[in-house]
Parts: C-alpha cells; sequence; structure tokens
C-alpha cells in the first residue's frame, strides 16, 4: 500500500494499513539487512520519520495515542543513531568533495573521506551489541504495530476533514516560524528546525495527494528539494561538531584547514539557497491552505 489515504476510504482502516506497512518495511529491512546493517539502519529511519509525521497529522484528535507511538518510535531511532551518523558523515564528505574548488581541495576531502570511513568501520567493529539492539528494535516495531489495533477515528467525514485542515495549519505555521528564525543571525539549531517542520510539510503532500494530484505533487517535489538542502546544512554542522570533539582523527594540518574552510563556503551558500526556495515553499497563507484542504477532502470523499 503506497504512503497515502484515500478520502473516499474508512479513515481507520486506511491510517492502520499506512503505518503497519512502514513498521512491517521497517522490521524486515531490520532483519534481513540486504545491502548491510549500514543501509539497514538508513532505511529503517526513514521508515521511522515517515510514521511520526503520520501520526502528528492525526496527533489532535489521540493525543494518547500520538505521544506514545511518538516516544516509542524516537527511542528505537536514537538506539541505533550513532553508526548511522557515523555513515553519514561520509556522505557529507564526498558531499564536500563533489563541490571542491580546486584539485587540491578535492585531494584533500578524498583522505578525509578515507578518515571517516575508517572511524564509521572501527565503530562498527566495537559494536559487539549492535545484533541485539537490532533484535530488540525489530521487537520494539512489533508492538507498535500491535498498538495500532487500539487507535480508531470515529467521528466522520466532515470532522476528520476539520482534524487534517488543523494539523495542516499548525505545521505550516510552524513552518513560517521557523523560516523567519533563519534569516539574520541564525543558529544551526534554527535551520534543522525548520528542516523537520519541512519534512512534515512534504509527507503531508504526500499522505493527501489524492484530494489534488497535480498540485500536490509540485508542491511535494519543491519540499523534497528544499529538505535535501537542509539536510546538507544539518550534516555540515554535525561534521564541523566532529572536527572540534575527535580533532585526533584528522593528522593533516592541510587538510583540516582545506575541509573547514569549504564547510563555511558551502554553509554559507547552501543557507542562502535554502532561504530562497524556502520562501518560495512557504508563500502561501497557512489558513488559506487549511481551508483548502478541508473542502477538498469534504469533496473528494462526498
Amino acid at each position: 500500500m503506497a504512503y497515502r489515504i484515500r478520502p473516499e476510504a474508512d479513515f481507520t482502516e486506511v491510517f492502520r494499513n499506512v503505518a503497519t506497512e512502514q513498521l512491517k518495511r521497517a522490521v524486515t529491512v531490520l532483519e534481513e539487512r540486504p545491502h548491510g546493517a549500514h543501509e539497514a539502519i538508513h532505511s529503517f529511519r526513514k521508515n521511522l520519520k515517515r510514521l511520526r509525521s503520520l501520526y502528528r497529522l492525526v496527533a489532535r484528535e489521540v493525543p494518547d495515542f500520538q505521544a506514545q507511538e511518538n516516544a516509542r518510535l524516537r527511542d528505537a531511532a536514537r538506539s541505533l543513531s550513532a553508526i548511522r551518523d557515523a555513515a553519514a558523515l561520509i556522505g557529507t564528505a564526498e558531499y564536500l568533495q563533489h563541490a571542491a574548488r580546486g584539485d587540491e581541495e578535492s585531494e584533500a576531502l578524498g583522505r578525509i573521506v578515507t578518515i571517516l570511513e575508517g572511524r564509521r568501520d572501527w565503530m562498527a567493529q566495537a559494536e559487539s551489541s549492535l545484533e541485539q539492539r537490532l533484535a530488540e528494535t525489530s521487537d520494539v516495531l512489533k508492538q507498535a504495530i500491535a498498538a495500532l489495533d487500539a487507535v480508531s477515528f470515529d467521528g466522520g467525514h466532515r470532522k476528520n476533514a476539520r482534524m487534517l485542515a488543523k494539523s495542516w495549519r499548525r505545521t505550516a505555521r510552524k513552518a513560517k516560524t521557523a523560516l523567519a528564525a533563519c534569516h539574520g543571525g541564525a543558529s544551526a539549531a534554527d535551520f534543522h528546525n525548520l528542516r523537520k517542520r519541512t519534512y512534515d510539510y512534504r509527507l503531508y503532500h504526500a499522505l493527501l495527494r489524492d484530494v489534488w494530484p497535480g498540485a500536490m505533487k509540485a508542491k511535494r517535489d519543491a519540499a523534497e528539494e528544499l529538505v535535501e538542502d537542509l539536510g546538507h546544512i544539518h550534516d555540515l554542522t554535525v561534521l564541523s561538531e566532529l572536527v572540534e570533539a575527535e580533532p585526533q582523527l584528522f593528522t593533516r594540518n592541510d587538510d583540516l584547514a582545506h575541509l573547514l574552510d569549504i564547510i563555511i563556503f558551502r554553509q554559507q551558500e547552501d543557507r542562502r539557497q535554502a532561504l530562497v526556495k524556502a520562501e518560495a515553499v512557504f508563500a502561501d497563507d497557512a489558513d488559506e491552505e487549511a481551508q483548502r484542504i478541508e473542502l477538498l477532502w469534504v469533496m473528494a470523499g462526498s
């Protein structure tokens, strides 16, 4: 089943089906690991992000369920975050290498990539409890599947439309607030907050796309591009923090100088480009968008 909620379907049934599919996919990838543990954890975390966005969409109607399951999924993701974060840093260094402004910088970043690969492999070897944690996390996800039996939406089609509209309005408003905070002397946390709100906004367009497929896809694609850009900005911050926390990794001063220089350059450029895209993505009035969603949902399900 696709990651979508069809307006003509029974809301409880389709909600449970969408959530169950994401959880089962996460369980399968953790247990089978067709491309290794690193990629399995990466895929699992993407499934959990989709789930948490889905649960936030209905939080006003089932607040206890949302709070309980959000905490369960958040803790499950954190339990496997260290090794995945180590792998993500490699991708960040490769991103910087592709953006290198000369051969010397590119060669230096290539050596940085090799250092980060060694760090990831060392962490994986030192993580003696990884197999146990993967198994435990799989069990937690199976508990989350069972918990879906307790959630239901009995208010009818129009009430569901109002619920979705309110969630949409709240998310759009939070995104606009986050965007405003990213101007001027914004912190890395401000841009990370904008990324999280944009992620929800993008997934809401995916979940409700049947009410207006063409327009939803165009906005979803723009939000997805923005999420990717904001992801690069966050990853650069994480890499900077690693340099500060583990300076002994970087034994060549020239390589470290190249790394820090291009991090600063790319952060400035990526922030500037992301703000331009964000202004376009969140140009519409939040109240008007929410009213449109409510009306379209009612019409599509009647």
